[in-house]
């Protein structure tokens, strides 16, 4: 994954976003809020990684009249200058209660984006291997070792 990159709109980043939505919105139209977000980041120059719901719960406070909220989860490459244009356009947006932006650091990114993608990131080619073989096998392996 390129990060930071030099662009004409100046350095790029990856950021997590967290939105609540408001609940009994998004319970109607699955599809219209995530994609109105997935368009905001690309109008602003950036582009989706991974977006899901994360959970819909009881709101610890109503927020714009709203008890229940839809938690919805993003991470998304975006030029640095550009996340206030995008904060913007979010609370202007009815249904979007609420919104989070952090950037990652460069050297989390890519054990983040694989974990919410559902893959798994091994860095040593040993754990991976240790990880495949049953624990079985292993003791038998371990006792025989010992044995010679």
């Amino acid at each position: 994954m390129v990060l930071a990159e030099n662009t004409t709109s100046g350095k790029t980043a990856v950021y997590e976003g967290m939105f609540i939505f408001d609940a009994n919105r998004f319970a109607r139209d699955q599809e219209s809020l995530p994609r109105d977000i997935a368009t905001f980041i690309e109008e602003a120059g950036g582009k989706v990684e991974v977006s899901r719901l994360w959970e819909e719960r009881r709101l610890a406070y109503p927020i714009r009249g709203q008890r229940k909220g839809a938690y919805w989860l993003t991470y998304f490459q975006l030029p640095t200058v550009k996340v206030g244009d995008l904060t913007r356009q979010c609370e202007l947006k009815d249904g979007i209660l609420r919104q989070l932006f952090v950037r990652l650091p460069e050297s989390l990114v890519d054990p983040i984006i694989s974990h919410a993608k559902g893959e798994t990131v091994v860095d040593d080619p040993e754990e991976a291997v240790a990880e495949e073989t049953p624990a079985v096998e292993q003791a038998s392996t371990e006792e025989e070792a010992a044995t010679s």
